[in-house]
């Protein structure tokens, strides 16, 4: 019976078309930022002031650049300094993915503690929250600013200047959940014959939590995305060596009358990993959250 209904649930996710086109687009983006070494690029830093500006196509050339040959085919064209913008949106994968889901994890682990603790002890419950409530009352942008000024600016400095801000509203949705399930007659059960709390947490508490949070997570992993692209837009994020989403697109913008590809090319890239993060967590809410598809049908 219970292989069953687990065979049932994994045709259930595996033909979901939500979860199937998120992860097919999370896994290509993926792979563009481990194997961007092999995909046709070239240093993402190395200019060539010679092909500056070229736009998108499929020529090829081969080119010396600091003393190594390249074969070259401007498949997204080249910037103001002639970098390649291809190899730059490749590498800049990297670090979308590593910021994104580092976020996503440390938010959800952090929120996922404070949310248990405030939820089911009812006198940290008044401390935890209204400490809560004060970072929510910070905005993440002048957070960031503020991380930025007292510390260089580095991938490690705009992952924890996203973790703060996001990780309350992971601690809230938890905490509702805590709030709800610890009246259930089962925890009140489990509670009268003097099971420990932490096995009581563990055991009945904690399994409520998974969905949730799942979704929050993809939520605050396609944030996150945004929030660093944003950051190193306004010139606050990674250093503009480092080829980010934001930083091609914040160079690109002084030619973007002329060549709007610069600009447009890797802001499609953003927006169609953010959009897959979403549905793929709208996905998973429905797979996995019997509830909700009750109420949905």
């Amino acid at each position: 019976m219970n292989q069953a209904v687990y065979m049932a649930s994994l045709r259930r996710w595996l033909t979901h078309p939500g979860i199937v086109i998120g992860v097919v687009i999370l896994s290509l983006v993926v792979a563009v930022a481990v194997a961007a070494p092999w995909l046709y690029t070239i240093d993402p830093n190395a200019m060539d002031p010679s092909n500056s500006l070229q736009a998108p196509g499929v020529r090829a050339e081969f080119i010396t650049l600091g003393g190594e040959s390249f074969h070259r085919l401007f498949l997204m064209g080249t910037d103001g300094v002639g970098r390649d913008v291809w190899s730059r949106v490749a590498y800049g994968a990297r670090i979308s993915v590593v910021v994104g889901i580092s976020v996503a994890l440390a938010s959800m682990a952090l929120g996922l503690v404070l949310g248990l603790v405030a939820g089911y002890f009812r006198a940290l419950d008044s401390v935890i929250m209204r400490v809560m409530d004060g970072v929510m009352a910070i905005p993440g942008i002048l957070f960031a600013i503020f991380l930025v000024s007292i510390w260089r600016p580095s991938l490690l400095t705009v992952i924890v200047a996203i973790v703060v801000p996001e990780t309350p509203r992971v601690a809230r949705v938890v905490r509702s959940v805590v709030l709800s399930v610890r009246e259930e007659p089962y925890v009140e059960a489990a509670r009268a014959l003097d099971t420990p709390t932490w096995l009581l947490i563990v055991r009945h508490i904690l399994p409520n939590t998974v969905a949730p949070l799942i979704v929050q997570g993809t939520f605050i992993c396609a944030a996150a995305m945004l929030i660093e692209a944003a950051m190193s837009f306004l010139g606050i994020g990674l250093p503009s060596q480092i080829p980010t989403w934001g930083n091609i697109m914040a160079e690109g913008r002084a030619h973007f009358s002329a060549h709007p590809s610069t600009v447009l090319l890797p802001g499609a890239f953003l927006a169609v990993t953010v959009l897959a993060v979403n549905v793929l967590g709208d996905a998973l809410r429905d797979a996995i959250d019997p509830k909700f598809r009750t109420r949905k049908g």
